[in-house]
Order: C-alpha cells, then structure tokens, then sequence
C-alpha cells in the first residue's frame, strides 16, 4: 500500500483525539474499521505510530516523526487546492512569466508548483547570485518576480517601486562533513567552530559583516572565509577543508551534515519581489502563495530543520527575525 494523504490526516485524527474511539467518531467511521486502516498505515510506513494504553494512545518515535511532517505537508497541500481552484475559475490567457532567484533550491520547488497551478502559463528563470542584480531587473521591467533574501532584519535590496513580500524566514545552519567531531551533536555553539575555516556562497548584501559580527561576539575573528557557488562549497566541506554556512533548508546530501547554531546568532528572510506597476499584478498572490508552499515543501525535505522546528515552535528570536 501506498501513502496517501487521506493517511497522513487519519493519524492527525489519531493523535488530535487521544484515543481510536474518539477518532473514529470524529473520522465518522466505526472503530474496528479505524483500527484496521492504521494497521495498513502501519505496515506501508514499516513500524507501530502509536502506543495504546488504558487512557488512549500514545505517538511512538515513529508517530511523532510522521506528524511532524504532517504538520508541512498537510497545510501546504490544503493551500495548493484553494490557490488551484480559484485560479481554475479565472479566465485564461495565455501568458509569460518570468522569474528570477538566487541560488538554493526554492526557485526550482517554485517553478514545479507553479507549473501544476498555473500550466498555461509559460515560465522563464534567471539566476544571479546578486539580490541588487536581480532588484535592478524587477526596475527595468526584464523579470516580473524575483525571490532574493536579506540578512535578518535588514532591508530588502533598492526598495524604491518595489514591492517586497516575506515568503519565510529561516535560521542560518553550519554544515560539517560527517567525520567532524561536532556531527552527532543536535546544535552547535558558534564559539566551538573558532578554529575552523569556512565556507560561503557569494551576496551583496550585510550577510558577511553580521557572520564577521557574530563571531566577534563570540570571542574569534574567523581565519579564512571562502565566497563560491553551492557545488565547491559542499566539496570544500566533504573534504573537510571547511565547514559552511548555509539556510536551514539546505537538502541533504552525502557526507555532510547540517546543524543549528545554538542561540540563532544568524537568520534568512527569503522576499519575494515585484515592481509595484507589473503587468501581472492579478497573479501577485498566487505566485506569493505558491512561494511559500513551496518554502514549506523544501523545508519539511530537511531532516535537522525538522528537528529545529519541533522545539522552536515559535520560530526565530525577534532580535534577528
């Protein structure tokens, strides 16, 4: 049997209601009937979700790590409905939109939403490591939307007739390669990495002086910071040459590990931005909402992030949010 996510909302209904009899009345079905579908749920998932007991049931490790996920993917995928149905209603045209994004995973994860909610209209991407690049386009009218970033609470880049929307905020991790004596630790203190060399991808906004900031604060000036693309940066990593800084979303991959700072000293606001006379203004929320679905996707792909999440639940701390 397959996942689907009628699963993923039965154990919701699990878990909610402390108990299989109180889920199956909410769920509308007869207990026995209940107990039999989250036996199947079970053995797709390959283990017990739940513990039961004389007072209810209890999630197991297990459990809990579905219902972590759960809590990403269900909404997104309510959202993603919404946003399809009421773009389903609207009159179609056939139209270009064309996107631009710095470098990580969210622009593509937006592009692949898009193209469901949207199929008739036609996408072009652009890449460029520069925010103010990316801002002096969204000016001239060369991109309609452009997803860039600024360094916690730091303005966005050229604001004037431009519009800029929060997509998500994210806490600044550091990657290590799985041999690091830090790796198996669920947070790391900044001041343990202060004789490390690191790692960084390129920006023209404050990113580097707020890292150069906070490692004064920690006591250390860092000894060597190398600015490349995502792909050098993970090899200078593996090889242990360095450990880097990255976004909370960053995906897995092989012998690396990410990790949280402890205290988050560094935070990403991911913005989505517009020219405030674009020709598609009728198509400013769904491209915002399909964002930030997007961003919730990506971000249930991580598996620390998801561990950061699960006891950070009122995100980050407003002095770098």
């Amino acid at each position: 049997m397959e996942l689907e996510l009628r699963h993923l909302r039965t154990v919701r209904a699990i878990a909610d209601a402390g108990s299989l009899t109180r889920a199956a009345t909410a769920l509308g079905l007869a207990q026995p009937a209940l107990s039999a579908q989250l036996k199947r749920i079970e053995r797709a998932l390959g283990g017990a979700l739940f513990e039961r007991g004389r007072h209810g049931v209890r999630a197991t490790a297990l459990g809990e790590l579905v219902l972590e996920r759960s809590r990403f993917v269900l909404p997104a995928v309510t959202e993603l409905q919404q946003e399809a149905a009421r773009f389903a209603r609207a009159p179609r045209t056939a139209r270009h939109l064309r996107l631009g994004g710095t470098h990580g995973p969210l622009l593509g994860a937006l592009v692949d939403r898009l193209a469901d909610v949207a199929p008739d209209v036609r996408m072009t991407t652009c890449t460029s490591w520069s925010e103010r690049e990316l801002a002096d386009q969204l000016a001239e009218g060369r991109l309609d939307f452009a997803l860039a970033g600024t360094c916690g609470s730091a303005l966005p880049p050229r604001a004037e007739g431009l519009v800029w929307r929060e997509v998500a905020a994210d806490p600044v991790f550091v990657m290590v390669p799985v041999s690091h004596p830090l790796a198996d630790r669920a947070e790391v203190d900044l001041t343990e990495l202060a004789g490390e060399e690191w790692a960084c991808v390129p920006g023209d906004g404050c990113f580097g002086d707020c890292f150069t900031a906070s490692c004064a604060r920690a006591g250390f000036t860092p000894r060597r910071v190398y600015e490349t693309d995502t792909a050098s940066l993970v090899h200078l990593v593996q090889v242990g040459r360095a450990v880097g800084l990255c976004r909370a979303t960053f995906p897995t991959t092989p012998g690396i590990v990410t990790r949280p700072l402890t205290g988050t000293p560094l935070a990403w606001r991911h913005l989505l931005g517009r020219h405030g006379g674009s020709r598609l203004l009728d198509l400013a929320a769904t491209v915002l909402a399909q964002a930030r679905v997007a961003h919730a996707g990506v971000a249930a792909g991580s598996d620390s992030y998801t561990r950061w999440l699960s006891t950070h639940r009122d995100g980050l701390p407003e002095t770098v949010a």
